[in-house]
């Protein structure tokens, strides 16, 4: 990790108060300190920070606290930090939760001034050893010169590098364990969390057949570290994807687990620390990300669209665009109704990229309605051949603001799902709110078009925009997604509630339908019921998945 001056600190009940201690403490140690008041992109936050130390003031706030801390546990240990965290005195018993998240040491309140400096004197020793470089005792707060005591990921990869040997990182982190937890308690996802990482690890050496290392990080997070570079990665990724997608036994029953992946192949000038800080940052933005589950990063300094939209150009002739379906589930019963079709691209040298980053190197290389033509079409096929048991499922589809704005593209678009024989009344149309709509008068004339030949349509990441309320009043609707960001804090929000209850209300006024995106707690979908959502989809039953996967879920119903 890069030697830095930060301290990054989160203070959810006593933020000025952490800050003044903070300011006066680093004033003569040539440290600082940035702290926020909530937890809002905090993995972004810390990494752009730099900070080798992170504090968690929990103090009043103890969920927040320990939501905050698993989401920074797993990048506390990739990169060689170290994270504190203080508790109120009678929350000392929660230490262990605490502890399983990722952090490195505690503090309980109430304490002087004088122990929280020390407490971080202590944990930037910590970080210093963890890193395994020469740090100035300014750098961190207490750190001085130490020999290097790195974790064994991070000196597997020291020695990959020294013997100028290729590395490529596979950061994974897992989600739905909270439902695991509930069910089971925590001995069930300690052993749940082991059988991941040994099926990782037998599934990666299996299926290229050269050097890896997996070691379990802070919470739910793990690390793959493979002597691999290029298509022998993708094979990797590829198959630890298939391989995590399938069931785990717990208990008497059985679990899905839902997988983020960010990965990173070693590039000139990369040390240990880049190579992980990458991988971290790779990993933020799968986290961050609606539609894929996994982001790779580029070497530093690459233009990323640029790179891909040269790629892009042999993608579809080479048959690399592939599909994965978003469940969506009906609340009142539990059953899957429905699927969003997702594209990926199963880059030859970079794995697997979602949406995102297809349809922005699409727009660079001049391909987007090529992309988006050809994408419909696999949708078609696919969901046409699927077996019985699928057979009823309704398919939406994104459309873009290209298509949308293309003359004569409904009559195109009606001839294309007729000629597949896919029925026009199991077919949603999506279109994005956030990539609407300069000629509003004419995207209502196709949409209308569209319903009338039997086609539904959804407005997606809905309450993300600036004109929602003209989109309702305007276009021929059948249903409201809900945008995740909108979702996400309704459980600790007041006002998220608010908000999102407003927007529920106002659409099913005027007879839509609402589907609620990512959803991932049911304390979220139990507040979605009760503002009266009817549908959703998320992590909370699962991410984005293959045709066999989907099967197998249906199967559980």
């Amino acid at each position: 990790m890069q030697t830095a001056t930060t301290l990054f600190a989160v203070s959810f009940r006593q933020r000025d108060e952490i800050a003044e201690v903070l300011a006066s403490a680093g004033a003569g140690a040539g440290w600082q300190a940035v702290v926020f008041k909530d937890a809002d992109a905090i993995q972004n936050r810390f990494l752009s920070s730099g900070a080798p130390v992170a504090l968690i003031d929990a103090r009043g706030a103890l969920d927040d606290g320990l939501s905050a801390t698993r989401a920074l546990g797993g990048l506390v240990a990739t990169n060689g930090a170290a994270l504190l965290v203080m508790v109120s005195r009678g929350d000392v018993e929660a230490i262990g939760e605490f502890f399983d998240a990722g952090a490195t040491q505690f503090l309980a309140s109430p304490a002087s001034d004088n122990e929280l400096v020390q407490a971080l004197r202590f944990a930037g020793r910590h970080a210093a050893r963890s890193s395994g470089g020469a740090v100035d005792r300014r750098g961190i707060p207490g750190a001085s010169l130490y020999d290097r005591e790195t974790g064994d990921a991070r000196r597997w990869i020291v020695g990959r590098i020294a013997a100028d040997l290729p590395v490529a990182v596979v950061l994974v982190a897992l989600s739905r364990l909270d439902i695991v937890n509930a069910a089971h308690g925590r001995p069930a996802v300690d052993g749940l969390i082991e059988a991941v990482v040994l099926r990782a690890e037998t599934v990666a050496r299996e299926a290229i057949g050269v050097e890896t290392m997996v070691a379990r990080l802070g919470g739910s997070e793990f690390v793959l570290v493979l002597e691999a570079s290029g298509a022998a990665v993708t094979a990797a990724i590829t198959a630890l994807d298939a391989a995590l997608a399938r069931p785990f036994a717990v208990a008497d029953t059985r679990a899905v687990l839902g997988c983020r992946f960010g990965v990173a192949q070693l590039q000139p000038g990369d040390d240990a620390a880049a190579l992980l800080r990458r991988a971290s940052e790779a990993l933020a933005e799968a986290k961050a990300s609606d539609g894929s589950v996994l982001h790779v990063a580029l070497p530093d300094g690459v233009a990323p669209i640029d790179a891909l939209a040269i790629d892009l150009h042999h993608a579809i002739e080479r048959d690399e665009i592939d599909l994965r379906w978003q469940p969506q589930v009906e609340i009142a019963s539990g059953k899957i109704t429905g699927v969003e079709a997702l594209a990926r691209w199963s880059h030859p040298t970079l794995g697997p990229l979602g949406a995102d980053a297809l349809f922005d190197a699409a727009d660079r290389a001049d391909l987007g309605i090529a992309l988006s033509d050809h994408i419909q079409r696999l949708v078609l096929a696919r969901a046409v051949a699927w077996p019985e048991a699928l057979g009823t499922l309704r398919v939406s589809l994104n459309l873009t603001a290209a298509d949308i704005t293309r003359p004569g593209f409904a009559a195109l678009f009606l001839a294309r799902i007729d000629e597949s024989g896919f029925p026009r009344g199991r077919l949603t149309v999506e279109i994005t709110e956030t990539g609407l709509i300069e000629d509003l008068a004419a995207a209502s004339a196709l949409l209308a078009e569209l319903r009338g030949a039997g086609c539904r349509v959804a407005i997606d990441d809905f309450g993300t925009g600036y004109s929602s309320l003209a989109y309702l009043k305007s276009l021929p609707l059948d249903y409201v997604k809900i945008d995740k960001s909108l979702v996400r804090d309704i459980d600790g929000n007041a006002r998220d509630r608010v908000v999102v209850a407003g927007a529920i209300t106002m659409a099913r006024s005027l007879g839509l339908a609402v589907i609620a995106e990512g959803v991932e707690t049911p304390s979220q979908l139990e507040l979605l019921a009760a503002a009266g959502c009817s549908l959703y989809q998320g992590f909370l039953l699962s991410e984005a998945v293959g045709e066999v996967a989907l099967l197998e879920l249906m199967g559980r119903e």
